[in-house]
């Protein structure tokens, strides 16, 4: 029972720590830290449906929609519809959010890796490793 009051306080302070820290580094982007999770995995994965996109970000496809509408509103992203298969519509990173990355070393996908930067290597990978294993846990319950 204490372990896992342990648990929740740790992850209930880390949770707020990194709020924090997204709120401050994305606000000064003008985006919302769903709005720069979509970007990184369009940067890391291209071009892809919103399907894709909701899977990948862990929500729904109505959310991603939603946050894609916002990101072309501030043209960093566009729909195109396959050339293929009309009924497909594809997210697409555009030319000024490239040139948004170019001013910025390592861009937004960097910002990650930073927050981790005084962990070693292997304490990256355990910590890693045992949010993997939770996840496990919490999908099969």
């Amino acid at each position: 029972m204490e372990q896992a009051r342990n648990i929740l306080h740790s992850y209930l302070g880390i949770t707020q720590h990194m709020s924090r820290k997204f709120r401050s580094y994305f606000g000064r982007l003008d985006l919302t830290f769903p709005q720069a999770l979509a970007l990184i995995m369009l940067e890391e994965h291209g071009d892809m449906p919103i399907s894709r996109l909701a899977q990948l970000t862990g929500s729904a496809n109505s959310t991603v929609s939603g946050i894609v509408d916002r990101l072309e509103k501030s043209e960093l992203v566009r729909r195109e519809r396959s050339p293929y298969d009309r009924r497909i519509i594809y997210v697409r990173l555009t030319d000024r959010y490239r040139a948004m990355q170019a001013q910025k070393p390592g861009g937004i996908s960097a910002y990650f890796a930073d927050i981790f930067s005084g962990l070693s290597e292997q304490e990256q990978a355990d910590i890693a490793a045992a949010f993997a294993r939770l996840n496990e846990v919490l999908e099969r319950q």
